[in-house]
């Protein structure tokens, strides 16, 4: 038998990849969690409350309803906030760490003699907080 003679079982020389199936619970709690509703009402919520200066709740929002961000077309409703929070949260990462950086790395050489104004911890010797007597 000739090797041209062998069928081959997988005709596509494509590998077919399968993504994973759609989730039956918008949480990762599975069906403890929330149902449907409710979890349209809590994403919004985090939504919301994020941008009253808590998007650590963004965060919250993307990790507690995550099968709903990974799989946008299984919970349409759902997956509208969790985006926006994932978008937001990624925002203000950016930000704080881009802060935290000119600030660290910066300092007095790129701040020059305002430095001095900027430090909070100088703030008890201008107001004269540091006399005990």
């Amino acid at each position: 038998m000739e090797a041209t003679d062998i069928q081959n079982p997988n005709p596509s020389p494509r590998i077919l990849l399968q993504s994973s199936p759609p989730p039956l619970w918008p949480t990762i709690d599975g069906p403890l969690g929330l149902s449907e509703e409710e979890s349209v009402s809590y994403a919004r919520r985090f939504y919301k409350f994020g941008f009253a200066l808590l998007p650590l709740l963004w965060a919250v929002n993307c990790f507690y309803f995550w099968p709903a961000l990974r799989h946008s077309r299984s919970f349409p409703r759902i997956h509208h906030y969790v985006l926006r929070s994932a978008v937001g949260f990624a925002v203000f990462t950016a930000l704080l760490s881009s802060w935290a950086l000119t600030f660290g790395i910066g300092g007095e050489r790129l701040f020059g003699h305002v430095w001095d104004e900027l430090l909070m911890y100088n703030l008890a010797d201008r107001i004269g907080l540091t006399g005990w007597s």
